[in-house]
């Protein structure tokens, strides 16, 4: 072999060499896929094999922020659900009312009365009771000007024409006291004692001509609270005297017309006959 032979045969093995030392470029960061298994590529269908379409990368759409779903209310049972809404009111007062036969202590109201009308079913009552009219109370009268009493031993609540809030109306007053208010009525309405007895009781006075208690005032049975007279709705002098605990779950209707006349509550809370409380009285049945 010639000098020159060698020479050529030297230069291709040096290239060979380099060639085989030389580093596969690899952008960084990407792994190249040495085997492919996605199937034939674009030059499978003959033809020149295009260059790859430059496509931008695609962002990533973000996931959805889930909406919180509202947290439901707590359901309430409505109170008194399934009785009549006039008795809502009152059965949420306080404790069992006490027995009538437990009362005690009650003296007559006006020393010497005559009944002018009893407790019960009544053509002038405007309370309705089993579909009757009623009077809620009892009437006892003498002369104008004589003096009444306190019953039994208690606490005074009212005394005057603001009484309405103490003598169990079962409902919403704020539309009769306007009425009042709008038409200026005040002077129209009894002059009226309420007093809390003790004993799960309240004893009501009414139509007296004035008084001489006033609110908060302790009191004894037989105490001077004013004198008789006829003031309010009344044919004459007399007394009205009613009795009833606030803890009462029973009510007394009222009459239609006269609720709707006066903007008042159809019902009160359901009062209790006088005379089984109060001691006999000759002439009083």
């Amino acid at each position: 072999m010639t000098r020159h032979a060698r020479l050529v045969l030297l230069a291709a093995v040096i290239a060979c060499s380099a060639l085989l030392a030389a580093p596969t470029a690899t952008p960084r960061g990407e792994v190249m896929d040495l085997v492919g298994d996605a199937g034939p590529g674009p030059a499978a269908a003959g033809g020149s094999t295009p260059g790859p379409t430059p496509t931008s990368a695609a962002t990533p759409s973000p996931e959805p922020t889930p909406t919180p779903s509202p947290t439901p209310a707590p359901t309430r049972r409505p109170m008194g659900q399934g009785r009549p809404p006039e008795r809502i009111l009152v059965e949420n007062r306080g404790p069992t009312v006490p027995p009538v036969e437990a009362l005690e202590g009650y003296a007559w109201p006006i020393a010497h009365p005559r009944l002018t009308q009893p407790f019960g079913p009544s053509a002038y009552g405007s309370r309705i009771v089993d579909g009757r009219t009623f009077h809620d109370g009892i009437d006892v009268a003498t002369f104008c000007g004589d003096r009444v009493m306190a019953a039994h031993a208690g606490t005074v609540l009212a005394a005057g024409r603001r009484f309405d809030d103490h003598i169990g109306w079962v409902g919403d007053l704020a539309p009769y006291f306007a009425r009042l208010d709008r038409k200026h009525l005040w002077s129209s309405l009894p002059i009226v004692v309420v007093i809390d007895d003790g004993n799960g009781y309240r004893s009501m006075y009414a139509h007296l001509g004035r008084v001489v208690v006033k609110p908060g005032q302790r009191v004894k049975a037989g105490q001077l609270l004013g004198h008789e007279g006829a003031t309010g709705h009344a044919s004459g002098c007399h007394l009205h005297y009613g009795l009833f605990s606030p803890w009462e779950r029973d009510t007394f209707g009222i009459k239609p017309d006269v609720a709707k006349r006066m903007k008042l509550p159809t019902a009160e809370i359901a009062r209790i006959d006088p005379l089984l409380v109060l001691p006999p009285k000759k002439g009083i049945p």
